[in-house]
């Protein structure tokens, strides 16, 4: 279980990082959160508060594809298939919100797919 002083470390880096980042109807955020068993990312229009697309490894199109939820294999995956919604709904470029994790392993693996799939950071 988590201390209280390691949840209150987590809740000071991701403010951290949400100060810089902000999502606009132009260029919304793309969000992450990283579990221990799963990988989600979300579209997010901070101005008008919608999220506009989301995936993760417990999506049903992606259960099939993906052995395991926690690894960098699901989250190209997950990349991949964020990229390719949003890209159908008109959204070409967004702005990386990292979440409070470091821009490594997973993350950095989910980002890399997107951009290749199509996405501009």
């Amino acid at each position: 279980m988590k201390s209280e002083r390691h949840k209150k470390a987590a809740l000071r880096r991701q403010r951290h990082v949400r100060r810089k980042v902000s999502g606009t109807p132009e260029r919304p955020r793309l969000s992450i959160f990283r579990s221990n068993r799963h990988i989600y990312a979300q579209i997010i229009d901070d101005v008008g508060r919608v999220t506009l697309v989301a995936t993760s490894t417990q999506s049903k199109l992606l259960r099939d594809q993906v052995v395991a939820g926690a690894n960098r294999k699901a989250a190209e995956t997950v990349g991949e298939a964020l990229a390719k919604k949003a890209l159908d709904m008109g959204i070409k470029c967004v702005c990386f919100d990292r979440n409070r994790y470091r821009y490594h392993g997973r993350v950095k693996s989910l980002a890399d797919a997107a951009r290749k799939a199509g996405l501009a950071f």
